[in-house]
């Protein structure tokens, strides 16, 4: 019988203005490569009809539930979901694992949480509060942002059934602060959520896997030998926690 396969939820980041390309399939099938069944999920935008929250995080859950409760005709193990969030997509996806663990939006969407909660997740230079990000918000795009404290602040959020968790950035980051990661990591660590954390001296922003295959031309930084140890590091961890 064909080992049942974890299964990869990639949400890529773009500023919640596009979805990066880097960021989406290339890292898919390095998933693909290591096992793993993989997916792509798209969510709301700023140019899109209606606010990113609280849609992005429901996507979030809900694809996480359809997998769960098709797992045996995707030949997928329903106990090894990961979803894996870059950027703005590591608030999507950091935002999705409160209302899962939410009692409120449990009862406010009708959902269980086990049935949406993921098993692990990745973030990879995440914006965690929106408010701390390196630039200012266009004025035209902070009605698309959330009103809520706990939707803006992903930290906010955090519990003790928050998935076990790996993050990985580039201490030189100019876009999303490192003070995003080190508050998170505080916000996990308080809770005594389970976490490793990569925080690479130099990387810039965006990096993605950080090899020759996913960098844009004119964009040399994005190519970093040693930022892209993450993925090799993040396989040796998915493996410790799942026993392998």
């Amino acid at each position: 019988m064909e080992q049942k396969r974890p299964l990869a939820i990639v949400v890529p980041g773009g500023s919640f203005e596009h979805l990066s390309q880097r960021e989406s399939e290339p890292v898919a099938l390095a998933f693909n490569n290591e096992g793993f069944n993989s997916v792509v999920m798209e969510y709301n935008l700023v140019h899109d009809e209606g606010k990113i929250y609280p849609d992005a995080g429901l996507d979030v859950l809900s694809t996480v539930k359809f997998f769960r409760d098709h797992a045996e005709e995707y030949n997928l193990d329903p106990e090894r979901i990961l979803t894996i969030g870059f950027s703005a997509g590591g608030h999507v996806v950091s935002v999705a694992n409160n209302m899962a663990t939410s009692p409120l939006y449990q009862k406010k969407y009708g959902f269980e949480k086990d049935d949406v909660l993921p098993n692990k997740t990745i973030l990879g230079y995440p914006l965690i509060n929106i408010e701390k990000i390196g630039f200012p918000i266009p004025e035209d795009q902070k009605n698309k942002m959330p009103e809520e404290k706990d939707l803006l602040d992903s930290a906010l959020g955090v519990t003790r059934e928050t998935p076990n968790t790996f993050i990985f950035q580039a201490w030189d980051d100019p876009v999303v602060l490192i003070g995003n990661s080190i508050e998170y990591i505080g916000a996990l660590n308080k809770n005594k959520v389970p976490t490793e954390v990569h925080l690479f001296n130099h990387g810039y922003h965006g990096f993605s896997l950080a090899r020759h295959n996913v960098q844009t031309k004119g964009r040399e930084w994005q190519e970093n030998p040693h930022a892209a140890h993450w993925f090799n590091l993040a396989m040796e961890w998915l493996k410790s926690e799942w026993g392998e």
